[in-house]
């Protein structure tokens, strides 16, 4: 669990990067009223500025000046290199290879650097918190407790907005923001029920509640390639484990139409991992009474977005 006192601190250190976003009702039929927190509509797409911000404000500015470094599937890659640019560092990241080019595009365009390497090298290089031949600064897209203390502020701004919130969906990618948004939760609305939410294809949240610790999954890579995994990181089980209410996944199909719901009633663009908690919603898997659906992000292949917006299968 963070300290709420390190989350707050993190709102005032992560203040003219990250913007606060709105909280806005989907309008569906169904037991829940469905809110969401538009995480799409931070400066680059996703939640993931508000950890980046305050790990590289937080840090010793001498490493600072030595290049930032990350591995990411491309929504920390952003974060991290636009606060790079914004402090004149270089920006390194690993990313799998399976990582769209959209993701690709937009580190390029803040002047990061991208290193595509295998899969398991990509996950290697999560477990021992470094990339093999590359110095600097390494900003964990998940482990790190100032990462976190900076999603937090997302749980922080949802109780301002919505204080009797029954329950919160989270999409679920490595722990790092369901732990910080739980984290603001249990200590000022500990009524809140908190879920995860994973894709089918790499439900490791999942299977790591009914086992009672991390193991090891099937893991089949998809156009939902910013949540599912092989596996839970050991270090993160016991961090957000006791704060969540329960783990939940959805198909593949569910997550596409959450998709287009978001774009059909919204009119926002959401990336497949941005959709779980809302395709969860939708389903009555977060229960009834004012549910709120955090859309992590919005960096999605517009050639797959094109595709779920007329229907297509998706390979």
């Amino acid at each position: 669990m963070i300290a709420i006192e390190e989350i707050e601190a993190a709102r005032g250190r992560i203040a003219g990067a990250a913007v606060r976003t709105p909280l806005v009702r989907l309008e569906v039929d169904g037991p829940a009223e469905i809110w969401c927190k538009l995480e799409t509509l931070q400066p680059v797409n996703s939640f993931k500025i508000r950890g980046a911000a305050n790990c590289v404000r937080s840090a010793d500015p001498a490493l600072v000046a030595r290049g930032l470094v990350t591995a990411s599937a491309g929504n920390m890659a952003q974060g991290v290199a636009w606060i790079a640019r914004e402090l004149g560092v270089s920006a390194t990241i690993a990313v799998p290879e399976h990582a769209p080019a959209a993701k690709l595009d937009a580190i390029a365009r803040l002047g990061g650097k991208a290193i595509k390497v295998p899969y398991g090298d990509w996950w290697q290089a999560l477990l021992d918190g470094r990339v093999e031949g590359v110095e600097g600064l390494f900003v964990h897209p998940v482990a790190d407790p100032a990462v976190m203390a900076g999603n937090g502020t997302i749980g922080l701004e949802i109780l301002e907005d919505l204080p009797d919130v029954d329950s919160v969906l989270i999409p679920f990618g490595g722990g790092g923001l369901t732990t910080g948004i739980a984290s603001a939760l249990r200590a000022r609305s500990p009524r809140t029920r908190i879920y995860t939410v994973e894709p089918e294809t790499g439900a490791a949240a999942v299977a790591a509640r009914a086992a009672g610790g991390p193991t090891q999954i099937e893991y089949v890579p998809s156009w939902v390639d910013g949540s599912g995994s092989r596996g839970v990181l050991a270090e993160m089980w016991p961090r957000f484990a006791p704060l969540i209410d329960d783990a939940l996944s959805v198909s593949l199909d569910q997550t596409a139409a959450a998709v287009r719901l978001l774009a059909e009633r919204l009119r926002i663009i959401a990336e497949g991992a941005g959709a779980l908690a809302t395709a969860a919603a939708h389903a009555g898997l977060g229960g009834a009474g004012r549910v709120v659906a955090v859309v992590s992000g919005g960096n999605i292949d517009p050639g797959i977005f094109a595709s779920i917006l007329k229907g297509e299968a998706i390979a």
